[in-house]
């Protein structure tokens, strides 16, 4: 297992965190309520929606004089290196991308808090990170989705069908889905069938899709569909 960070607008500039979490990674994701007030019976709250969801774990950047410790996944790096990098993209507001090998853990996020402190006479750290979900916000006018191009045509159309006095029918559409932060193919599965048993079904179907955006975004492959990126959009047979 391994944690890795890239930012979402420069793909080299990456980030393994040199040791795993003390205690493993906690993840906590809250429905939001609506709260309501009846006469003579209280407050009510009534589900709506999810909250954002939280990725939060403990752990420790070693100093030199403990470079070879076991829990080490490949290279040290320097304790003051791993904070530099990090309280940079927070106080940026940096947007990366999560991905934790071995997990569902894929997820595009920033740094929501992030504390530090020497401990010991080794020269090590302890620290404690936590991300919040990042969103791109994109802000569109009527011209660039195209929807007066679409309402004069549809207007044409219609005055096209009552001059032949005919009615058309449309084919049916093919089922898409477009990847969002957090999404696994598990849960694309349960989305459309009710059971996460189909995510293979919807794998194979669009394999090279996959595959591709995984290699975008500087990964040999996507480990047989355990990592996908948001922003593909996938076909659901």
């Amino acid at each position: 297992m391994a944690i890795y960070l890239k930012e979402l607008a420069n793909k080299s500039s990456k980030f393994t965190f040199p040791s795993m979490p003390n205690d493993g990674i906690d993840i906590q994701a809250r429905t939001s309520y609506q709260n309501y007030e009846f006469i003579r019976k209280g407050i009510f709250g009534f589900p709506s929606g999810m909250d954002k969801q939280t990725i939060k774990w403990s752990g420790y950047f070693f100093g030199k004089s403990r470079k070879k410790q076991t829990r080490l996944n490949k290279n040290w790096i320097a304790p003051k290196t791993c904070i530099t990098k990090i309280l940079k993209w927070q106080q940026d507001g940096t947007p990366l991308n999560l991905i934790v090998s071995d997990t569902n853990i894929n997820a595009d996020v920033t740094i929501s808090s992030f504390t530090y402190k020497p401990f010991g006479g080794h020269g090590d750290y302890s620290y404690t990170i936590e991300f919040l979900p990042y969103y791109e916000l994109k802000i569109y006018t009527t011209k660039e989705l195209g929807v007066e191009k679409k309402a004069k045509k549809k207007k044409t159309d219609n005055r096209s069908n009552k001059k032949k006095g005919s009615s058309t029918t449309t084919k049916q559409k093919k089922k898409t889905y477009t990847i969002k932060s957090g999404d696994t193919l598990w849960g694309i599965s349960t989305k459309y069938y009710g059971s996460g048993n189909k995510w293979q079904t919807i794998y194979k179907a669009n394999k090279n899709t996959i595959e591709a955006a995984a290699k975008k975004h500087g990964y040999g492959s996507s480990n047989g569909g355990n990592w996908i990126f948001p922003g593909t959009t996938l076909t659901i047979p």
